[in-house]
């Protein structure tokens, strides 16, 4: 038998290379086969949920400071401002407010005016499910962008209290997880994903009167429409554009 210098066996050499070769591709395999059902999950859009996604990769809205005055004077007229990102913060800060107004007079009407890109949909359906809790009739002004969660927190009123300014854009579409991992844990959140958006589809295939096929058909994608196309589609009843016509 032939030794290198080093000990080695020539003889043994060959089956340690091909079995270290075969670990390798084994290990490569593994982690090609999770990255690529990660991908196929992100390719899933909506509003995202954020205890799903890398605390490290998420991409922050800068938050703009609150001005205690100005909320007062808001306040005080019975109107509500839901702009920017929507997280825990907003949800909070919103559903305070709803019930300061609610404990001043259950029954004086409520205006809130949403431009926003959508953020945590748990934080939106804190929002919907409090605007649905609330005994004051809120009547609920599209501006600007309503986007993803904006647009589930849109439809938490009857449909003759939605209405939009002309310039208004609206957006709904399916959820998105960023949520990266091992295997078994990616297909659990998989079908997370998916109770989540079979109930999105529901709530605006009931606020809209579409078909609840027809409504997951148009979420399958970004489905953007401007003012006059959701009022056709069914997210706003009307188009105003002064205060008047409220």
């Amino acid at each position: 038998m032939t030794e290198f210098s080093s000990g080695i066996s020539q003889d043994f050499l060959p089956g340690k290379t091909l079995f270290l070769s075969t670990l390798c591709l084994f290990i490569r395999m593994f982690y090609s086969y999770t990255y690529i059902v990660a991908d196929r999950i992100a390719g899933m859009n909506i509003f995202v949920r954020k205890r799903l996604v890398m605390p490290d990769k998420e991409e922050k809205t800068p938050v703009v400071p609150q001005d205690p005055a100005l909320n007062d004077k808001l306040l005080k007229t019975r109107s509500i401002l839901l702009s920017g990102e929507i997280d825990k913060e907003c949800a909070d800060r919103l559903i305070r407010q709803l019930l300061v107004m609610e404990a001043e007079d259950g029954d004086a009407p409520v205006y809130l005016y949403i431009n926003s890109p959508g953020g945590d949909v748990d934080a939106g359906y804190a929002i919907y499910d409090m605007i649905r809790f609330v005994s004051c009739p809120i009547t609920i002004i599209g501006m600007g962008l309503v986007a993803s969660a904006a647009a589930l927190i849109l439809l938490s009123v009857p449909a003759d209290r939605r209405v939009g300014l002309p310039d208004s854009t609206y957006l709904i579409h399916q959820p998105l997880s960023g949520m990266k991992g091992v295997a078994t844990d990616i297909e659990i959140h998989a079908r997370q994903i998916e109770k989540l958006r079979a109930k999105l589809d529901g709530v605006i295939a009931a606020a809209t009167g579409k078909s609840v096929e027809e409504v997951a058909e148009d979420t399958e994608r970004d489905h953007w429409l401007d003012a006059g196309e959701a009022r056709d589609y069914g997210l706003i009843s009307r188009i105003v554009s002064s205060r008047k016509e409220l």
